[in-house]
């Protein structure tokens, strides 16, 4: 029996909700194969955790979590505290602390689904978005200075490496020469920006060299935005900055039906430290409790995590098991349904125990 080590950590606002309705078709998908198990340990940090002891996780977390095989996440963020304190104090503190470098964003139109696009049934849209998820943008370099005087100043410096640019590169690329297309698009704005993005430019053309069998091409990121949306069928694997990469992901899902399918895994490709694997949705606090929020992207995430244990089969089932939910019309209001949390997640357990393969 092939064991993993799990650590479940619910985070802010749905989180709470749609983790435990991840797990449960985790434990449904685990019965039904009967040859691996997931040992789950949940941690209960986030803001919560913050009112009652004065940080996002405790100073050794980072410890705690080493031993484990992935991390399996659900949202940060609380309207009562700033969004600099959540996300630095808990997301990107694992982020960053076990050096996930990248960040790995699917998005498809699922059967059933609509999007918001005209004729963009399944199989038009079949990306992979690949973002730099350790420095540039959010690297956190940067201060304020003359505080709360007329001549007050605020900095942010990106901020990109040769070993930060050319492993991502080499990610995408790798990504990009495993999928039927081999096609990669390297964004950046360099037109604009003519250091760190011409820099970009020049890395993508030096690490394509080592994939002769990949076609790339550049598109700078607000022609890249305009080309989702007219031209989706033209697009496959993207690569991008850390900024610039999170705002298009964030397209993408909204393209897909709703960010509530959008799933992401934060990798070592390395592996040297433990995964994240996390919805995109955030902690939604506009639907918190209500029972209403989209387990899917959760569904999807857990597939990720499952394919970077080494347990396809698992990933593919869980897969399947999703798509009969959104082909049934099983789907939550965000998507056009009147189904809930728990129905959805009852819909993709019956599937699971029920397929034939």
């Amino acid at each position: 029996m092939r064991s993993y080590r799990i650590a479940a950590i619910p985070g802010d606002g749905i989180g709470k909700e749609v983790i435990p309705a991840g797990l449960e078709v985790l434990r449904a998908l685990q019965a039904r194969a009967g040859d691996f198990e997931l040992d789950v340990v949940e941690f209960p940090w986030g803001s919560d955790y913050y009112r009652e002891t004065g940080r996002m996780m405790p100073e050794d977390g980072l410890h705690e979590l080493r031993g484990f095989d992935a991390i399996y996440f659900g949202a940060v963020g609380d309207p009562h505290l700033p969004d600099s304190l959540t996300l630095w104090g808990l997301r990107l503190n694992i982020c960053q602390g076990f050096d996930q470098y990248a960040n790995i964003r699917p998005t498809r139109v699922l059967p059933g689904l609509l999007s918001p696009l005209r004729g963009a049934v399944p199989g038009t849209i079949d990306w992979v978005i690949v973002r730099e998820n350790s420095e540039g943008e959010y690297a956190g370099h940067g201060g304020r200075a003359h505080v709360g005087h007329e001549i007050e100043v605020a900095t942010e410096t990106s901020i990109f490496t040769r070993v930060g640019v050319e492993r991502i590169m080499r990610t995408a690329f790798r990504l990009a020469a495993s999928r039927p297309r081999k096609l990669l698009t390297v964004v950046t704005k360099s037109n604009a920006q003519k250091h760190g993005m011409v820099f970009w430019d020049e890395v993508a053309a030096k690490v394509a060299q080592e994939f002769p069998e990949v076609t790339w091409e550049k598109e700078l990121v607000d022609a890249m935005a305009a080309r989702m949306v007219r031209k989706p069928g033209s697009i496959d694997t993207v690569v991008a900055t850390n900024l610039h990469a999170d705002i298009l992901s964030d397209l993408a899902g909204a393209l897909a039906g709703s960010l509530g399918v959008a799933p992401t895994a934060n990798l070592d490709p390395e592996r040297r430290a433990p995964s994240m694997f996390e919805p995109i949705h955030g902690s939604a606090f506009d639907i918190t409790g209500q029972g209403i929020a989209n387990p899917i992207a959760t569904f999807w995430t857990a597939c990720m995590m499952l394919e970077h244990l080494g347990e396809k089969a698992a990933a593919d089932r869980l897969m399947r098991g999703i798509e009969v939910a959104t082909a049934n019309g099983v789907v939550t209001p965000d998507l056009g349904g009147k189904a809930n949390t728990a129905e959805v997640t009852a819909a993709v357990v019956e599937a699971i125990r029920s397929s034939n393969d």
